[in-house]
């Protein structure tokens, strides 16, 4: 503490925005973080990174209010600050983007932006409608904002868009500090340039950014220092001008990491599992979508924000309605009206936004993992067994390496990587033939990301298929046998993932636009 004292003395803070020492914070159960430092620059880019469960979100919900911290201190521009909300957090200065989005979905983008801070009719106690959309119009001006109007309703927007209102929110706030929690998970890579021109501006003003990404390629390219954590302590700081991708997982796992994506070790069939023919949606933009999935395969869907990737997931799989289109498993024709009738047939489905659509958030690890197959844990069609739900659920813990203390720990105290892997094993226990999986690795760390591509490529080797929707080109090429590219909700074309390249991609992806 006197160390601490010296330095905001001698002034060195001047350069110091954000200094944090020795945070620690338990949970029932475990040690979430353990006496971490922290130290963010003024007029600097600060990535945090760490495997899922490090501790680096829990960090950041200790600065800004929404965790109380057990030990430590905290200084913002010398004093020391101890939020109690995240509104005190934001009145003074520091604002976070969540990697899970908590909007009002049913209210207008201008509502979310001002809500809780409406502005008013001079001299009168109702809310200025006219100014509230000038002010909206004067931020998204300031970030280059151009294909958003604030007086459209949120749920009507694509995650990528919403994303950028809540980034446009929190630089509303005229912030010191501002908090990035994987900001690009759901962007594709024209929405990351816009993004990372954001941030620069943001860096040249003077602002301290902290950015929260697996992503090495952003955060070696975007950040001026990098701090790593690894089982909720503190392992270095580095300039990122000194480190590798390499270095990073080394520092992040405790160990060598030398291939990002694992050997094949299964042979695509001849065999036609899924065929579908003039896919159709009733409310969507999805417009005559025909393609085949092979026994065994791995087949990628690439395409811009709005292309209709996850419109087709979920036509597939029950959850939109069809407005055309015919489908036929194995030669003999399905409907797939739901996602009940889904399951059903054998197919499984990992959604893109696992708060909203794909956790309960109140229920535990146990419930939220036999929740899709409970119908197996029934003795007699009465009574569910406990032994045999409490089997299966150490089975996908093990599997899937989850950090939790115990199979009763409320699914919403891990982390979102965590939550993740608890939704994919959910699914492999219901043993699905067809695996549909949309974003399946967004927030998720180096080393689970290795382990899910393990899992997709063992249900190939099985004979089963996997269609999967990821924004990140790397990714589709480094495990996908084909892709698909879709673009303005059509099919642009279709490329060999082993002879493809980037470019081809995009350019049939931007086909359609």
């Amino acid at each position: 503490m006197e160390a601490q004292s010296n330095t905001i003395n001698n002034g060195a803070v001047n350069r110091d925005l954000l200094i944090m020492e020795g945070i620690s914070k338990s949970f029932p159960g475990v040690k979430a973080l353990d006496n971490v430092p922290l130290t963010v620059k003024r007029g600097t880019v600060h990535a945090l990174m760490g495997e899922n469960g490090a501790g680096k979100s829990t960090l950041m919900k200790c600065l800004f209010g929404i965790y109380k911290k057990d030990e430590g201190h905290i200084y913002l521009d010398g004093k020391e600050v101890d939020f109690k909300s995240s509104r005190e957090a934001l009145d003074n200065g520091v604002a976070m983007v969540h990697q899970e989005l908590n909007q009002a979905l049913k209210r207008s983008v201008m509502d979310n932006i001002w809500l809780g801070r409406y502005p008013k009719i001079k001299g009168l106690p109702f809310v200025s409608e006219s100014k509230m959309y000038h002010d909206t119009m004067q931020v998204f001006k300031e970030l280059k904002i151009d294909d958003i109007n604030p007086k459209t309703i949120m749920s009507t927007m694509p995650v990528a868009q919403r994303q950028m209102v809540e980034i446009a929110k929190a630089i509303s706030f005229n912030s010191k500090v501002i908090v990035f929690d994987e900001p690009t998970s759901s962007l594709t890579e024209k929405e990351v340039e816009h993004l990372f021109r954001i941030i620069n501006m943001l860096r040249d003003r003077g602002c301290g950014i902290i950015y929260i990404s697996h992503k090495m390629e952003e955060i070696l390219r975007i950040s001026d220092e990098v701090t790593i954590m690894r089982d909720g302590q503190y392992v270095a700081t580095k300039p990122a001008k000194d480190l590798t991708m390499n270095e990073i997982i080394k520092l992040m796992v405790g160990r060598e990491l030398t291939n990002r994506f694992p050997p094949k070790n299964y042979v695509v069939q001849d065999e036609v599992i899924l065929k579908v023919e003039d896919m159709t949606a009733m409310y969507s933009h999805l417009d005559s979508v025909s393609f085949e999935l092979k026994k065994g395969e791995i087949l990628g869907v690439a395409g811009l924000a709005g292309a209709g990737r996850t419109e087709l997931l979920e036509n597939i799989f029950g959850i939109a309605t069809k407005k055309r289109g015919k489908m036929w498993l194995n030669g003999k024709q399905i409907y797939n009206k739901s996602p009940k009738e889904a399951i059903a047939n054998g197919f499984a489905m990992v959604t893109e936004e696992r708060r909203a659509t794909g956790i309960f958030g109140i229920l535990n690890i146990l419930d939220n993992t036999v929740i899709a197959s409970i119908k197996k844990y029934l003795i007699k069609g009465l009574f569910l067994s406990n032994k045999a739900m409490e089997k299966s659920t150490a089975w996908s813990i093990d599997a899937m390496r989850i950090k939790t203390p115990s199979q009763t720990t409320k699914i919403r105290a891990l982390s979102g990587g965590n939550q993740q892997k608890v939704i994919f094993g959910r699914w492999m226990l219901t043993a699905p033939t067809i695996f549909l999986l949309d974003e399946p690795t967004r927030g998720i760390d180096v080393g689970a990301k290795y382990e899910i591509y393990q899992l997709i490529m063992d249900m190939a080797a099985e004979g089963d298929s996997v269609v999967i929707v990821s924004s990140e080109m790397p990714e589709l090429l480094g495990i996908c046998d084909r892709i698909l590219v879709m673009s303005g909700g059509k099919l642009a074309g279709e490329v060999d993932a082993k002879t493809t390249s980037q470019e081809e991609i995009m350019t049939l992806a931007a086909k359609y636009v």
